[in-house]
């Protein structure tokens, strides 16, 4: 349950809905290696951080120059016009896409796009997310975690890894309660 459970709902769930009346949401990144299970363990993650009553957001960083627009759709052309920002927008869904001189940071993402928010879960970030959970899988091939044990906010793995914060593959439901139980040390980035 988040512990400003008294606080008023923002509306909906706007890009920067609530900034500076909620506290910042809580943040946590679920990194590892390629193939090492991070987007499976989000999809079962996310579902019982909302039967918590949590309000999540998600991120999901890539190294790569990535196109979110549909090359010819009318917003691509906006965008390939010149515009630095522009929208999509529908009835069910808003996307925002923009020009940027340089990356944003994590917290910065967060910052500007999702206040009124408990928690934002990021997958990836593995060198720059302040609270990261990994995910090692032995059999993606692996001989070891891409961090260390110093670095870990929680672990999820199959090996025989000791961690004080260590859960199984399976373990989304436990992983959600140490979140949801954690949230004010989450908020500090």
């Amino acid at each position: 349950m988040p512990d400003d459970a008294d606080a008023p709902e923002p509306e909906g769930g706007e890009p920067g809905a609530s900034r500076g009346v909620f506290p910042p949401p809580a943040l946590v990144a679920i990194v590892g290696r390629t193939n090492s299970g991070k987007t499976t363990f989000i999809e079962k993650l996310l579902p019982e951080l909302l039967a918590l009553g949590l309000r999540v957001g998600a991120v999901k960083h890539d190294a790569h120059r990535f196109e979110i627009d549909r090359e010819g759709k009318d917003s691509w052309r906006l965008g390939r016009a010149g515009a630095l920002a522009y929208a999509i927008s529908s009835a069910d869904k808003l996307a925002y896409v923009a020009r940027l001189d340089r990356e944003l940071t994590l917290p910065e993402i967060v910052g500007r796009f999702f206040g009124g928010f408990d928690l934002v879960v990021a997958e990836g970030y593995k060198r720059s997310a302040p609270n990261v959970i990994e995910v090692f899988r032995v059999a993606a091939g692996y001989e070891a975690p891409v961090l260390g044990p110093g670095d870990w906010f929680a672990l999820v793995t199959d090996a025989p890894i000791e961690h004080p914060r260590r859960f199984g593959l399976e373990d989304a439901r436990e992983v959600a309660a140490l979140i949801a139980a954690s949230l004010e040390a989450l908020r500090r980035y």
